[in-house]
């Protein structure tokens, strides 16, 4: 039997994580995990107040989300998530979780992302906190397991370029 992969789907806030991730976890008869429900509910009132996590908040979110990532491991199954992962030791923490942990970075242009919160209606998480996420924003290192897909395209054409780029079928 071949070990799991997981595939992280990441990038900031308003980029489609949940929607793309859910589509190619369909797509690939995985489950999907929806990272920001493992928030703490400190996080969640801290970033709807307009404040920031830093690392100090996120280390246990993404710990968690590691765990998940080892128990589906333990299980033989596959997983996709959706997650920020937007520094490489986040992701590194989340690769702790598996032997084959791969990353989807859905990237776009910060007027379109803004216009996607602005249109957000009931979530955690303020417009206005988007530069600090895209400040804090790593991308993807070469040495890193993952693509990168645009987030323009319609989510049908990211999954066929993930599938595409990261080999899966």
């Amino acid at each position: 039997m071949t070990a799991p992969q997981h595939i992280v789907v990441m990038g900031v806030s308003g980029s489609g994580k949940t929607t793309t991730g859910t589509a190619l976890a369909d797509l690939m008869g995985w489950p999907f995990i929806e990272g920001d429900s493992f928030h703490p509910a400190a996080n969640l009132r801290k970033m709807a107040k307009g404040i920031p996590l830093d690392d100090n908040d996120r280390a246990p979110w993404l710990q968690a989300l590691a765990d998940q990532i080892a128990a589906a491991e333990a299980r033989g199954e596959c997983l996709v998530m959706g997650c920020s992962a937007l520094k490489r030791s986040y992701r590194d923490i989340l690769r702790s979780g598996g032997s084959r942990v791969r990353f989807l970075h859905i990237h776009g242009t910060r007027d379109l992302l803004a216009e996607r919160l602005n249109h957000r209606a009931g979530h955690f998480f303020p417009p206005k906190l988007l530069d600090s996420q895209l400040a804090t924003l790593e991308p993807l290192g070469p040495d890193e397991d993952g693509a990168v897909v645009e987030l323009a395209l319609p989510v049908q054409d990211q999954m066929q370029a993930a599938v595409r780029m990261l080999g899966l079928r």
